[in-house]
């Protein structure tokens, strides 16, 4: 039964990166906390732009962007995390069990990632949702070893999750199940249409090896916080129909605490659809 969830969820997998456009090179990395699989695309001299998805997401979530031009500018380089849904293997001996094992892990992909062009090289990062969390921990941590920084609709990072969105995730989350996963983006979204490829990838991660995710406090942005050439460029977008937070105080908070940021608001875009269906309004303000 395991196998036959695994092989279904594979399917879905590989219908919806057959979707992006272009030829995708899909490489296997090896980090101290096991296997990474990074989807690639785009030009191999361009700058690199590496994706870190949502949690319970996969890299594929990029597709809309790659699409809407992503990929002309920039090699993309889309990551799977170890742990979450996809096709990236954790190792049996060491797990990811910290932020601090989070930064380890991103800078050990990030080094095989950019291989030849220095250990960080003029690297963008982003991250959407759990992946922005990610993203921050890493660039407060090492701040001179990027060159962009984007986040979308970062959660943890400048404000707390709203306790009816997390009431609202909780059954979806102690036992997931196709059905509970439907619901829940069906009622995050509001009734958005989203991609029926991609959703079926969401609905057949239930049966997915389920690893608990890391979990920890927000991120210290003193480092980021820097006069300006100090770190890297902060681009910061907020999805303004997002149930998990209130959107509006959370962009007060990342001008505040992140002067030289570009923090923006797109209004009427729900948060888990943010990589889908606003990929057109991402693409032209940050990508």
């Amino acid at each position: 039964m395991r196998m036959h969830r695994m092989s279904s969820f594979r399917a879905a997998y590989d219908a919806v990166l057959g979707r992006w456009p272009g030829p995708v090179e899909a490489v296997d990395l090896t980090t101290p906390y096991g296997v990474t699989r990074v989807n690639r695309c785009g030009p191999a001299d361009a700058p690199p732009l590496v994706l870190l998805p949502g949690g319970g997401s996969t890299s594929t979530v990029w597709g809309a962007c790659v699409a809407a031009g992503a990929a002309r500018a920039h090699r993309v380089h889309a990551v799977d995390l170890v742990g979450d849904p996809g096709l990236s293997v954790p190792a049996p001996d060491r797990a990811i069990r910290t932020a601090a094992d989070l930064v380890g892990w991103l800078d050990a992909v990030l080094d095989a990632v950019l291989d030849g062009l220095g250990p960080h090289g003029p690297v963008a990062l982003a991250g959407h949702s759990y992946g922005a969390w990610i993203a921050t921990h890493y660039a407060a941590r090492h701040p001179a070893g990027l060159g962009r920084l984007v986040l979308l609709d970062p959660t943890q990072v400048f404000a707390g999750l709203r306790p009816g969105y997390v009431l609202r995730a909780l059954p979806m989350l102690v036992r997931p199940t196709p059905e509970r996963i439907r619901s829940f983006l069906a009622w995050e979204t509001r009734g958005v249409a989203l991609d029926p490829a991609w959703l079926r990838l969401q609905e057949e991660s239930a049966g997915f090896p389920a690893v608990r995710p890391v979990t920890g406090p927000r991120p210290d942005l003193a480092g980021l916080a820097q006069p300006s050439g100090a770190g890297p460029q902060v681009d910061i977008l907020f999805a303004g129909r997002a149930r998990c937070h209130d959107s509006g105080r959370a962009a007060r908070a990342a001008r505040e605490a992140l002067p030289g940021a570009r923090v923006g608001v797109l209004p009427g875009v729900p948060h888990h659809a943010l990589p889908l269906t606003a990929a057109s309004e991402i693409t032209r303000r940050v990508f």
